[in-house]
């Protein structure tokens, strides 16, 4: 037990020096925002590891993605979080498209493709749900941090000293 909370603290940790790095980066709040929701969105997606594979070549072809925001994304949809993710996308398409037909003891390999439509039809849903709270969690948490550190707010501040001044 000691060994799990010492690994659980461990992982937090990691975390959160992960989202203090995304947040200090030099891009906008809306890149970060975006480059974390891009990313949450691919790792919702059941890419089957290649999604990793997809984050260097958007790292790589694309200057405005925060990368640390990026590949901060899977820490949020990790490995452990992805099941219930497929349970509930399977529950959502299996919603929206009708059940499987048969029995759960009966399904066999030909119900495959009627499995495989429902779970990515409720992925594909789960996942623009997950990236637009993504983006927006992300934005408000950049801009936050930001704000208190005092990186935000310059061109106000500095805007408004301008225009407090006397008229020569």
């Amino acid at each position: 037990m000691v060994k799990l909370l010492a690994s659980a603290r461990r992982v937090v940790g990691e975390v959160h020096d992960e989202v203090r790095e995304a947040l200090k980066e030099q891009h906008t709040p809306k890149q970060v925002a975006y480059s974390f929701a891009l990313g949450v969105f691919i790792t919702a997606l059941p890419t089957l590891g290649t999604g990793v594979l997809a984050f260097f070549v958007i790292a790589y072809l694309f200057e405005s993605i925060s990368k640390v925001s990026l590949f901060a994304s899977v820490i949020v949809l990790n490995p452990v979080v992805k099941w219930g993710v497929y349970g509930t996308s399977f529950w959502v398409g299996s919603s929206i498209l009708g059940p499987v037909d048969g029995r759960v003891a009966d399904i066999s390999l030909s119900a495959a493709p009627d499995v495989v439509a429902r779970l990515l039809v409720g992925n594909l849903l789960l996942a623009v749900v997950f990236t637009a709270v993504a983006y927006v969690g992300a934005y408000r948490l950049t801009v936050e941090y930001r704000r208190r550190r005092g990186d935000v707010g310059i061109l106000e501040r500095t805007y408004e000293r301008l225009a407090s001044r006397p008229e020569e």
